[in-house]
């Protein structure tokens, strides 16, 4: 029987709360310099989470754009990644957990089998930008974007994912997708709100733009041989499960085990198709 993600992540997490945070200096909320850790900086090899810096040509409530819930999300991911499964992540020469930004144009994307991004009802991808990503999609890297709320952050959304891949249908990913069961069972798909608006709603509410967003989505661009390229978490802000982890208990106990079981279900799936 698999193990239910909140029994072991409770676990680990009263284990390894304490994890020291890793440096980041030359970021601010919202900023869009040059990333200054690409994963050839890690000092040991393994799985490394990679975020794409973007650039924002419009603005969603509640998002900061390509640093909506970083660092911390990506960094508190790669110590439970570490924790519940067996897999090697990168790290630096303290042993802290190691994860990586990239732009799309940086040569350094080609050697992240995975990638994520956040706030995505905001990005605004350039012509040379679209044939990089492509490239990279087709040649097998997967893209993991998440935290996008309401019809007019999906259809934006999707007119700039479509300029990259306009032959490639979306469509739904049902829970018995293989996605969602490589090793924690989702007995439903998750709406993760942000910390701060479940807060204003009284501790009560999930769906941060009302009767609009009620639903969550997950879906998904598929390969011609069937692997999925494109994942699109919609409606739900599961990388904040991550980021918030130790800031509110009420907050841990209702979101990040599930924000987790899905993270990890998802990149295990990334890295073994």
């Amino acid at each position: 029987m698999r193990p239910r993600p909140g029994v072991l992540l409770v676990a680990a997490v009263a284990a390894a709360l304490t994890a020291v945070a890793v440096a980041a200096q030359g970021y601010g909320r919202g900023g869009r310099r040059a990333p200054a850790f690409p994963p050839s900086h890690a000092a040991t090899p393994g799985f490394t989470f990679c975020r794409i810096a973007y650039t924002s040509v419009r603005y969603e409530d509640l998002g900061t754009g390509w640093t909506t819930d970083y660092p911390d999300s990506d960094r508190n991911f790669m110590i439970r990644f570490s924790e519940l499964t067996k897999a090697e992540i990168s790290r630096w020469a303290n042993r802290d957990a190691f994860h990586a930004v990239v732009t799309i144009s940086d040569d350094e994307l080609f050697t992240c089998p995975f990638v994520f991004m956040s706030d995505v009802g905001t990005v605004g991808f350039s012509p040379e930008e679209i044939e990089r990503l492509r490239e990279y999609l087709l040649k097998g890297g997967f893209l993991w974007v998440d935290d996008f709320w309401g019809e007019r952050a999906w259809a934006w959304w999707e007119a700039q994912i479509r300029r990259v891949l306009p032959e490639h249908e979306i469509v739904d990913v049902e829970l018995s997708h293989p996605m969602l069961q490589s090793l924690y069972n989702v007995p439903a798909f998750p709406q993760v709100p942000s910390i701060q608006f479940w807060r204003r709603s009284g501790r009560r509410g999930t769906s941060e733009r009302f009767a609009e967003s009620a639903e969550p989505h997950l879906r998904a661009m598929f390969g011609e041989d069937g692997r999925a390229i494109v994942v699109m978490s919609h409606n739900t802000d599961i990388a904040d499960g991550w980021e918030r982890e130790g800031e509110d208990d009420e907050f841990f106990y209702n979101f990040s085990p599930a924000a987790y079981g899905v993270g990890i279900n998802i990149v295990l799936y990334a890295l073994t198709h």
